[in-house]
């Protein structure tokens, strides 16, 4: 379990010992607003892991006040995808060279919202927005896993990308963006028809364990921001691979990470 606030990771822990006495698990400290965090995170696991059965890209922050990461980087893009861009590159060793693993990203409606990444402003100095980040950063969380099921593909890899969403779900998440300021509106439709946060969950738990899900595919509640989870198609601009390269040019570029899939199964 990677996560930055330890105490309500370890509350989470017994939680999941209480449903299930047997299990094996273990927190680690991973602070997707850093790039030093995350690369220590990733030397930790690459150093006593020999294989990845599955990656979820699951942390976020939601229509905030503009801030910055440690990094310089606006702190909606900077969590929410370029920190799951450099960890997931990062453990593509463990991750391609396990037979039938896969990374599934955790995008949302608000990608809808979105504007593809502008090169020259990716962290839009000077017109920034709490939504209109939060909406750019789910855009990219969409791209993000489509293209890497692409250059999965290319390289000829056993590991799949698939994405999924949550719809409204009742969680913190919601709580937090009313207490940072970005609208009262999100967390009273959350707690008035939102979804549990286990309901919640099932998206991603589908794209991750169902054995007929494949790569590229989208995981959502049926019916947009509610409802059991269904497979959706993907249509226009969530497959434009212009897009998706000039994201991932931009993210090499700004994490200094690079993300080469044919190398990662040759390591």
């Amino acid at each position: 379990m990677a996560a930055r606030n330890l105490e309500k990771a370890a509350i989470a822990e017994e939680e999941i010992r209480e449903l299930e006495p047997g299990v094996s698990s273990e927190v680690r400290e991973l602070d997707l607003a850093s790039l030093e965090g995350v690369a220590a995170f990733c030397e930790s696991v690459l150093s006593s892991l020999d294989h990845i059965d599955l990656l979820v890209n699951n942390a976020g922050v939601m229509a905030i006040p503009e801030r910055r990461t440690v990094d310089g980087f606006e702190m909606q893009f900077g969590t929410n995808h370029l920190g799951h861009f450099a960890l997931t590159a990062t453990l593509l060793p463990l991750l391609v060279n396990t037979p039938e693993s896969r990374v599934v990203t955790v995008t949302s409606t608000a990608r809808h919202l979105g504007r593809p990444v502008d090169p020259s402003n990716p962290h839009l100095e000077g017109s920034y927005g709490p939504w209109k980040a939060y909406g750019q950063s789910k855009l990219a969380n969409l791209h993000f896993a489509v293209g890497l099921e692409l250059r999965f593909r290319a390289a000829g890899a056993l590991t799949a990308s698939l994405v999924a969403h949550p719809g409204l779900s009742n969680t913190d998440l919601q709580a937090n963006t009313a207490r940072e300021g970005g609208g009262q509106a999100s967390g009273h439709a959350a707690r008035s028809v939102g979804m549990s946060a286990t309901d919640g969950a099932l998206p991603q738990l589908r794209a991750a364990t169902d054995p007929q899900a494949a790569g590229g595919e989208l995981y959502a509640p049926r019916f947009g921001n509610n409802g059991a989870p269904v497979r959706r198609p993907l249509f226009g601009r969530s497959r434009n691979e212009r897009v998706i390269d000039t994201l991932f040019e931009v993210s090499e570029r700004e994490t200094g990470v690079a993300l080469d899939v044919p190398s990662a199964m040759r390591g």
